[in-house]
């Protein structure tokens, strides 16, 4: 059976969808899993041995082409995790025989099986919302997935290449300063800088600062705040695969909720990660798809006291992870 699974969104999102195509392809490994995903996850996608073929949709092109592609693929069914018109439409004009997706937005007219989640109501995590709809197809698919999910026989040889490059004789903690305004809540980089230097303090493990390829007024800026520090920074300009390389042999990574909190979580790094205090944007929503004994999470409050309290009590929390 050829299956499309629909999760056009940021890395972070398609990082939630990983596990239901794994199950979908464990289920009966003669199903072929058609990935059809944003332009920036393609490399991801391309290194999971149970994604059997990627369409690539850039929003940009026509929803005929963009049909065409999907009718070419000779899709059986389609799953779709996150829905908009146009993912919807074109399915529809590529006549996909039979088209599942959660019953949310207008978008669901376009679908054959329509499902009712209430992803608003958070009872469970994103990925888990998206495991859940796979059953819609399978009753009986096994949900369970290994982690950590991805992992690479050569990561061990880019860390090392990486740690002599830099001078690197301990292990390290990682901090991402950044979100790409795709997290609800973050401290601000003059609590970074007070974290950093708490662990700094201790001399036991070396601090690398890890930045998107978009970051770089943000590297600039911290290489001047943290100048005479013995933090390395990283700016991530090797691709995807390269970083998720690089991070799975971390001791710890230090973020918001953004997409590199779910890649650590991905490829089974130890995480301690900041989210909002709402539920829309809470770790019970947005928990990483990896082991949760591995992933410390922090709901920041928008009252200064108890954010300030908190503040106190992660850098208590670094200094015991020590």
């Amino acid at each position: 059976m050829n299956i499309l699974v629909v999760r056009t969104d940021k890395l972070g999102d398609f990082i939630t969808a990983l596990p239901a195509m794994y199950v979908l392809k464990h289920h009966n490994p003669d199903n072929k899993i058609i990935a059809c995903i944003a332009p920036l996850n393609e490399a991801l996608a391309l290194s999971c041995n149970f994604i059997d073929e990627v369409i690539v949709d850039d929003g940009k092109s026509s929803i005929f082409e963009f049909a065409k592609k999907l009718r070419n693929a000779k899709i059986d069914v389609s799953l779709t995790l996150f829905s908009n018109t146009r993912v919807a439409f074109a399915q529809f004009l590529a006549r996909v025989p039979k088209r599942i997706a959660p019953a949310t937005k207008i978008a669901q007219i376009f679908y054959t099986d329509r499902i009712k989640q209430r992803r608003s109501e958070v009872k469970m995590a994103e990925f888990e919302y998206n495991l859940e709809l796979t059953k819609a197809l399978f009753s009986d698919i096994n949900l369970e997935y290994k982690q950590p999910l991805l992992e690479f026989q050569d990561a061990q040889k880019i860390y090392e290449v990486f740690c002599a490059n830099n001078d690197i004789e301990k292990e390290i903690i990682a901090f991402h300063v950044g979100f790409g305004g795709s997290s609800d809540a973050n401290w601000n980089l003059d609590e970074y800088e007070i974290l950093i230097k708490e662990v700094l303090k201790h001399k036991k493990y070396q601090v690398v600062l890890t930045f998107g390829p978009d970051e770089l007024e943000l590297y600039e800026e911290m290489q001047n705040r943290l100048m005479g520090e013995n933090v390395v920074f990283y700016l991530s300009l090797d691709g995807l695969i390269y970083f998720a390389k690089l991070i799975s042999n971390f001791k710890l990574f230090v973020s918001t909720s953004t997409g590199t909190f779910h890649f650590a979580s991905l490829v089974g790094t130890p995480t301690m990660t900041f989210f909002a205090d709402s539920l829309f944007a809470s770790s019970k929503r947005w928990k990483g798809i990896g082991d949760e004994k591995l992933q410390k999470n922090f709901m920041i409050s928008q009252d200064k006291e108890k954010r300030d309290a908190m503040f106190e009590n992660i850098k208590q929390d670094i200094i015991h992870a020590l």
